[in-house]
């Protein structure tokens, strides 16, 4: 029997799925280092932690890249200096008592990955995806077990909640519901008490991986990759179906499912919402749509997003949808002060091989658009080098919006080397102001974030 190491990227095309070759191949050991190389100059004003998470199965192997085992990437950052690079797994279950079956745990809430995203809340670290409880973890990494508020919170918890810069509120959602009314709405204090749990009938279990939160609504999206059983021979049980339809439901953020009035879009699907705001009585939001999501087969990426924004007109009753750009972006983001409030800019990750459904590509740039007019200021990262999502990190509190940096990992495909990378966000497209080389290959992951000290404090 041939065997092969899958933490090496050279391993032969065919013989192991993509998310277990190349940069996607997962790392399977842990380590610290203290002296890294960095080019340029790291701003002073950065003092924090940038940390990201990724599937990363601890056995070398799993059936889709969503199942594999959280792995989180640190790089702290203090008084000009980068101090320390490490890697982590996240220790749950699946770590200390794994299970050959990817599907055990999703009847225990416990059984988490935290392969998804990684957000502070109420000075704690919380690791997400959407089919259990968060694990918490500590500035340094080490796992602290799972959060279910006390016990509150009897469902799972999306990987992508929204911390509403004006309240300190967790505004969160969980899908995964085998039974009516299939959605569950989640608000969780500034002080991490949870004040809201409520049911929102859906006519059938759909992939709900993002929403949208303003000041005074949440936006949940209603999109046809529908719950499909058929589709487990492939990996995971969800399909496009054209046929359901796409609709937005608007609730007032400490409605009930009595409030949510419900608005017919076309059919496409949206893995990543950039942001959302209320204007007068009409409600903008900016996403990265696409036609469609697992249409071919739930591991299909022939279709990527492109910037768009949808206009809910609370009076008329109807949704205005105009494509803002033709570049293929997602992983958006925005200054995490303006979440659900009026951004000026969104930041996203090119994406690239279109019509190759073999494996998801990220692209060799990233973009910055001003949000009103539309125009993007392209930041590129050089031939054959492969980015990630964009997080931005100001220079104060108080700095005006886009007066800070975006943090990013990059990879190399030439050297097989990993780097963060700190751009000036008013200087977008000019060489990043510092590179910090890591000293060892970082596979291609999901979401981070930018945690200040003042965040854990």
């Amino acid at each position: 029997m041939t065997t092969f190491d899958v933490s090496a990227t050279d391993a032969p095309i065919g013989v192991l799925p993509w998310h277990l070759r190349n940069n996607w191949a997962p790392v399977l050991d842990e380590v610290t280092d203290t002296e890294l190389r960095v080019e340029g100059t790291i701003p002073t004003e950065l003092q924090g932690t940038y940390v990201r998470t990724g599937p990363n199965p601890a056995s070398g192997k799993s059936e889709h890249w969503f199942f594999g085992d959280g792995m989180l990437h640190g790089v702290r950052l203090a008084n000009g200096k980068a101090e320390w690079y490490r890697n982590r797994f996240i220790q749950t279950p699946n770590i200390s008592d794994p299970t050959d079956d990817p599907m055990a745990g999703m009847g225990d809430l416990s059984r988490g990955t935290g392969n998804t995203h990684v957000m502070a809340h109420n000075k704690e670290l919380l690791c997400l995806e959407e089919g259990h409880w968060p694990w918490k973890v500590d500035a340094e990494l080490n796992t602290l077990g799972y959060q279910n508020y006390d016990g509150a919170l009897t469902c799972s918890m999306t990987a992508h909640p929204k911390i509403c810069p004006v309240t300190g509120e967790l505004i969160a959602f969980s899908y995964l519901n085998p039974e009516p009314p299939f959605l569950n709405y989640i608000r969780v204090s500034a002080d991490g008490q949870l004040q809201q749990l409520e049911g929102i009938e859906l006519p059938t279990m759909v992939m709900m991986h993002d929403f949208n939160v303003t000041r005074n609504y949440v936006i949940f999206m209603d999109l046809p990759v529908c719950f499909d059983l058929a589709a487990l021979e492939t990996g995971l049980p969800f399909m496009f179906n054209k046929d359901a339809g796409a609709r937005l439901g608007v609730m007032p953020r400490n409605g009930t499912n009595a409030d949510v009035r419900w608005f017919d879009i076309d059919p496409c699907y949206v893995f990543h919402a950039v942001n959302a705001h209320e204007q007068g009585n009409k409600i903008v939001l900016h996403v990265s749509r696409q036609p469609e999501a697992f249409g071919a087969s739930n591991d299909d990426y022939a279709e990527v997003g492109r910037l768009w924004r949808w206009t809910i007109d609370l009076d008329a009753g109807v949704v205005t949808e105009e494509q803002i750009d033709d570049r293929p972006g997602d992983f958006g983001r925005v200054d995490d002060r303006m979440i659900g409030l009026d951004a000026n800019f969104g930041y996203l990750m090119a994406m690239a091989g279109e019509g190759n459904s073999e494996e998801p590509v990220y692209g060799s740039a990233l973009w910055k658009y001003d949000l009103r007019t539309g125009a993007c200021t392209e930041h590129q990262l050089g031939a054959g080098v492969r980015g990630a999502e964009p997080v931005f990190a100001s220079a104060s509190p108080d700095a005006g919006e886009d007066e800070g940096w975006i943090i990013s990992l990059s990879h190399d495909t030439a050297s097989d080397q990993s780097r963060l990378v700190i751009i000036d966000a008013q200087n977008f497209s000019a060489p990043p102001v510092a590179t910090i080389h890591l000293p060892r290959r970082v596979p291609y992951g999901a979401h981070g974030s930018w945690v200040p000290d003042s965040a854990m404090q």
